[in-house]
């Protein structure tokens, strides 16, 4: 099936980290829309897992200005021009955990509500932690909570643990994370 034909874009609204567009399009069956969107802007996102040692996952919590409230999330956020995920990923993981990781791994790419956005985030796993904290840009530091892998179920219950994008990330590296205990669940 054919992409429908750009006929033309406006931006409606900008701010320093959105913008909105309207863009107007022909359809292949000739019916004609306009659609709404926040197209990407910036570099791309990188949300961490990351175990350490003790078999513990790196949990921040920080504050979600959309919701007005403190939430238990990953280490995530934008690369630096000519950064790669890998090293964005790293550099996160110190700014909002206090730890490097000597191995990071790619884990993949997700889209974030495909139908009115098009940023994506990458989910990246960390293991081979050393204690390296360097300062981030938020106004206080995320709080740093360890939850043991064996806990891994009551985490995805868990009412203050709740973004999707989370969930998925977290979800994608249960394999992986299982492994870590031996097979189990």
């Amino acid at each position: 099936m054919p992409l429908p034909t750009i006929r033309k874009t406006q931006v409606l609204a900008q701010s320093r980290f959105f913008t909105i567009e309207a863009m107007h399009l022909t359809f292949s069956n000739g019916v004609e829309r306009v659609y709404e969107r926040l197209p990407a802007v910036g570099e791309q996102g990188v949300i961490v897992v990351a175990v350490n040692d003790n078999e513990e996952l790196l949990l921040i919590r920080e504050y979600a200005a959309g919701f007005h409230e403190f939430q238990l999330t990953l280490p995530k956020g934008a690369a630096e021009v000519d950064e790669t995920l890998q090293a964005a990923a790293a550099r996160e993981l110190a700014e909002e955990a206090g730890f490097g990781a000597r191995d990071v791994r790619f884990v993949k790419r997700l889209s974030i509500a495909p139908g009115h956005m098009g940023f994506t985030i990458n989910v990246l796993m960390a293991s081979d932690l050393y204690p390296h904290d360097i300062p981030g840009d938020e106004p206080e530091p995320p709080e740093l909570v360890l939850w043991p892998l064996e806990k891994i179920d009551e985490l995805l219950t868990h009412e203050e643990f709740y973004e999707a994008r989370v969930i998925a990330a977290l979800t994608l590296c249960l394999p992986q994370l299982r492994q870590r205990l031996g097979g189990g669940k």
